[in-house]
C-alpha cells in the first residue's frame, strides 16, 4: 500500500465527510436520527449494564465516551457504538474474577490491542470467521443473556445470589419458584407485551423507552413493592466521572490478558460486522483498520472514564440509517443527547423497576439469536451443523473464549479438510481416456514412451495433501526413467508440499530417475527457491509446460547418457 493510500485508509469517515461538505440539512437529519437512538440506547446502556454485573451508570457514561469517539473516529458513516449483548457474558465474569478495577484495565488493553490490530492491517481477517462459529456464539450469548433475567422477571428471592454456571443457575430458579413476585412478573409481561405490540403495530415508536416510562410511572405513582434502579442501586452517582489509570500493577496485567484479549476480538468482530451491514444499507464502503483504530480508542477513553467496553451496535446503527443519518456527526449527537440526560434527568433511574429491563434485554437476546439463521444452518452439511451445535454448547455451557478458539480451530480444521478432498492427483501416463478436467495438451500423452511416468496436480497443495502426493507417488509400478510432474493447476505451495516434493526428488534421485516438473506458477516456485529446489538443482529439470517436458523426457529416455549431461 502506498503513502497516499494509507492516508486514506487510515482517515476517519468524519474528516471525509466534512471535506465533502457538511450543509444545514445534513444537520437536521443527522440531529433527528441521533435523538432517535439516543432514545433507543437509554434503557438499554441501563439494562446492559445491569445484566453484566455493574451499575446502570456504567452503561450510559460507556454510551456517551466510547458512542461519541466511534462515531467520530471510526471508519464507518453512519456506525452508533456503545455497550453490547455480546459483552454481558464477558464482563460479568471479568468482573466476578478480576473486580470492576480489573474490566477497566482489560478494556484498556484490549483498547490497545485493537489498535494495533488496526494499523496491523488486520481489519479484513473478520471475512474469515466461519457463519457456524458467529451464529453458535452469538445465539449462545443470547441464551446466557434471557437466563440472566429469569430472577428479576419473576422477581424471585435466591438467598445467596444467582450462580454464574448455566446449570447450576436454571437449578437456582427452579428452586426459587416458591417466591415469585406477582407485581414483578405482572410489570415484566406487560413491559414486553407492550414492546412487542409497539414493534408490530407501530415500528417507529420507541418501545424500549415507553415501556420503561410506562413501568417507572406506575411503580412511583401507585408505590409498588417491586425491585427498582434505585433500591438495588441506592446511591448511584450523577453525571461524568474524572478520567482515572486503573490499578496498573504487573500481577494484575498477567490475570487479565486472556479476558483482554476477549474483548478485544469480540469487540474488533461485532465492530466490523456491524459496519458491514450498514454499507449494505447505505451503499456506502466503510475503512476496516481504521474502524478498529476507532474502536481501541473509544475503549481505551470508556476504560478511563470507568465504562464498559464497547463496540458498534448492530441494531443502535440500523436505528440511525432508518432515522435518516447522513454522516457520522448522527453518532455523536446521539452520545450528546445521552450525557444530556445524564447531566439534567439522571435522577429519574432510579424509579425504573427491574422487571421491565429484564423484558427489554429478553427482546435484545431473540434479536441476537440470528434464530432464523441458526434453524437454516441446522439444514447444512453435518460439519456445519455439528461446528454450530458445539459452538453454541461450549458458549452456554463452559466459556466463551472457549467456544471461540475451538470453534475456530475446528472450522479451520473442516475447512482444510475439504480442501484436501479437491485435490486431484492424477496418474497421467496414459493407461486410459483423458479427464474432462485436464487444461494442457493432454492429447500428447497418448505416445509416452516406455519409462516415463507422467503425473498432474491439480489445486493448491498444503499440509493436507502433502502426504497423499508421496502415496500417489510410491504406487508407481517398476521404477520409471522420468517423472513429469505437472503443477500448473497448483496456485498454492506451503511448507509441507514443498518437503513432500522435496523427497520426491530425492527418492528419484536415489532411484536413478529423472524429475521434471512442468508450468510452475509464480508462488510455488518462489517456495521451491527458498529451499534450493529451484532451476539450479541439477535433480530436478523445469520447463514450461507440459509439451515441453514431454521433449525432455523422450530425449532422455532416448539417449540417456548424452541428453542428461546435455540437459544438466
Amino acid at each position: 500500500m502506498d503513502r497516499n493510500a494509507r492516508l486514506v485508509a487510515f482517515t476517519p469517515k468524519l474528516i471525509t465527510v466534512l471535506r465533502e461538505g457538511y450543509s444545514a440539512d445534513r444537520m437536521r437529519r443527522d440531529c433527528i436520527a441521533g435523538l432517535t437512538v439516543a432514545i433507543v440506547a437509554l434503557p438499554l446502556a441501563m439494562a446492559l449494564a445491569i445484566a453484566s454485573g455493574a451499575s446502570p451508570d456504567k452503561g450510559l457514561v460507556t454510551a456517551v465516551i466510547a458512542g461519541f469517539l466511534i462515531s467520530a473516529l471510526g471508519g464507518s458513516r453512519v456506525q452508533v457504538g456503545g455497550p453490547t449483548g455480546a459483552f454481558v457474558v464477558v464482563v460479568f465474569g471479568i468482573i466476578a474474577q478480576h473486580g470492576y478495577d480489573g474490566l477497566l484495565l482489560a478494556t484498556l488493553m484490549a483498547g490497545l490491542m485493537l489498535i494495533i490490530a488496526g494499523y496491523s492491517g488486520l481489519g479484513g481477517l473478520v471475512r474469515f470467521i466461519p457463519q457456524p462459529v458467529v451464529i453458535g456464539f452469538t445465539a449462545g450469548i443470547a441464551v446466557i443473556i434471557a437466563s440472566s433475567q429469569v430472577k428479576d422477571f419473576l422477581g424471585l428471592r435466591i438467598d445467596g445470589g444467582v450462580p454464574a454456571d448455566f446449570i447450576p443457575k436454571w437449578q437456582a430458579y427452579f428452586s426459587a419458584l416458591g417466591s415469585v413476585q406477582i407485581l414483578s412478573f405482572a410489570i415484566g409481561v406487560g413491559s414486553l407485551a407492550l414492546i412487542i405490540v409497539l414493534r408490530k403495530w407501530a415500528p417507529r415508536a420507541p418501545g424500549f423507552l415507553v415501556a420503561v416510562i410506562l413501568a417507572a410511572a406506575m411503580a412511583a405513582l401507585l408505590r409498588l413493592p417491586v425491585e427498582t434502579i434505585g433500591s438495588r442501586f441506592p446511591n448511584l452517582p450523577t453525571g461524568i466521572p474524572v478520567p482515572s489509570l486503573p490499578d496498573l500493577s504487573l500481577a494484575k496485567l498477567q490475570a487479565v490478558v486472556p479476558s483482554a484479549f476477549t474483548i478485544a476480538f469480540l469487540a474488533g468482530i461485532e465492530a466490523l460486522l456491524s459496519a458491514v451491514v450498514a454499507d449494505g444499507m447505505i451503499g456506502s464502503r466503510h475503512r476496516s483498520n481504521q474502524e478498529l483504530v476507532g474502536q481501541g480508542i473509544a475503549n481505551i477513553a470508556s476504560a478511563l472514564f470507568g465504562g464498559l467496553p464497547a463496540t458498534g451496535a448492530i441494531a443502535r446503527t440500523a436505528t440511525n440509517i432508518k432515522a435518516g443519518a447522513i454522516t457520522p456527526i448522527a453518532g455523536m449527537m446521539h452520545a450528546l443527547f445521552l450525557l444530556l440526560f445524564i447531566l439534567f434527568a439522571s435522577d429519574l433511574m432510579a424509579f425504573v423497576p427491574l422487571a421491565a429491563l429484564a423484558a427489554i434485554l429478553f427482546v435484545v437476546a431473540w434479536g441476537m439469536s440470528e434464530h432464523h439463521r441458526f434453524i437454516r444452518l441446522l439444514r447444512m452439511p453435518n460439519g456445519d451443523r455439528g461446528l454450530l451445535l458445539l459452538t453454541f454448547g461450549l458458549t452456554v455451557l463452559v466459556d466463551l473464549t472457549v467456544a471461540i478458539g475451538v470453534g475456530v480451530t475446528l472450522a479451520s480444521l473442516l475447512f482444510m479438510m475439504r480442501m484436501s478432498r479437491t485435490v486431484e492427483i492424477a496418474n497421467d501416463s496414459g493407461n486410459g481416456a483423458p479427464s474432462s478436467q485436464e487444461r494442457e495438451d493432454i492429447h500428447q500423452r497418448d505416445a509416452l514412451p516406455p519409462g516415463v511416468e507422467v503425473f498432474r496436480v491439480d489445486g493448491p497443495v498444503f499440509f493436507g495433501v502433502a502426504n497423499e502426493l508421496l502415496d500417489t507417488l510410491r504406487r508407481v509400478g517398476p521404477t520409471p526413467k522420468v517423472i513429469i510432474l505437472r503443477l500448473r493447476q497448483v496456485p498454492l505451495l506451503d511448507a509441507s508440499g514443498v518437503t513432500a516434493i522435496e523427497e520426491v526428488v530425492r527418492q528419484a534421485a536415489a532411484a536413478g530417475t529423472q524429475i521434471i516438473v512442468s508450468g510452475v506458477q509464480a508462488q510455488p516456485m518462489a517456495m521451491l527457491k527458498r529451499v534450493s529446489l529451484g532451476p539450479a538443482d541439477r535433480r530436478v529439470i523445469f520447463s514450461d509446460d507440459f509439451p515441453d517436458a514431454l521433449r525432455l523426457a523422450r530425449a532422455i529416455v532416448l539417449a540417456p547418457s548424452s541428453a542428461a549431461q546435455r540437459l544438466n
